[in-house]
């Protein structure tokens, strides 16, 4: 059976940047301090180097501001200007980031590599969205703008703005379906390919 779990803003965890160049919100983990996957949104509010974390791939989805241009190890600069652009990055590269005007929210994905690999995307919700029960998958759906109806097996959520649903298929279960209008980050957690 597929488990649903609802997480909403006041159950988010806001921590300061310990260089005070931002805030991370955590959304969802799994596992503990030693995390299997994480999910979080960045505030970031100057310029500066992110934080090394060595086997665990990265992806960053610009949400809101006017951009971000990243120096990652020796690759030519990367810029993210329009909302959901995407990069991906080893999480032990060395990452400089600056601000192109302003302060950014940024949506960051970490998947530790040797347990999980992530697969992010970001989409509108225009009437109904079918999630189905891929074995051994996990969802993290986040609303970003709107509201939704996730209903599966006899379970029925509500979405609104800033929340977000876990959708654990790991022992099998039903079809998840999705029903509104808005913007969604999805982000599907699946074993690492051999």
């Amino acid at each position: 059976m597929t488990r649903l779990s609802l997480l909403s803003p006041p159950a988010y965890q806001r921590t300061r940047w310990k260089n005070d160049g931002g805030w991370t919100t955590e959304v969802a983990r799994s596992g503990g301090d030693d995390f299997r996957w994480r999910v979080s949104i960045a505030e970031i509010e100057s310029n500066g180097p992110f934080s090394s974390f060595p086997g665990v791939e990265r992806d960053l989805l610009l949400l809101e501001g006017n951009g971000i241009e990243l120096d990652i190890d020796d690759a030519p600069p990367r810029k993210l200007v329009q909302r959901f652009e995407r990069v991906h990055f080893a999480g032990e590269a060395r990452v400089d980031c600056r601000l192109v005007a302003g302060p950014t929210r940024d949506f960051n994905v970490m998947a530790r590599r040797d347990a999980v690999r992530a697969e992010v995307v970001a989409r509108p919700l225009v009437g109904s969205m079918v999630i189905f029960p891929e074995r051994g998958a996990e969802w993290c759906v986040h609303v970003f703008a709107g509201s939704a109806t996730a209903r599966c097996d006899a379970q029925t959520l509500a979405l609104d703005t800033g929340t977000s649903l876990l959708a654990d298929f790991r022992e099998g279960g039903s079809r998840l379906v999705i029903e509104g209008g808005g913007e969604l980050v999805l982000v599907k957690f699946v074993a690492p390919e051999a």
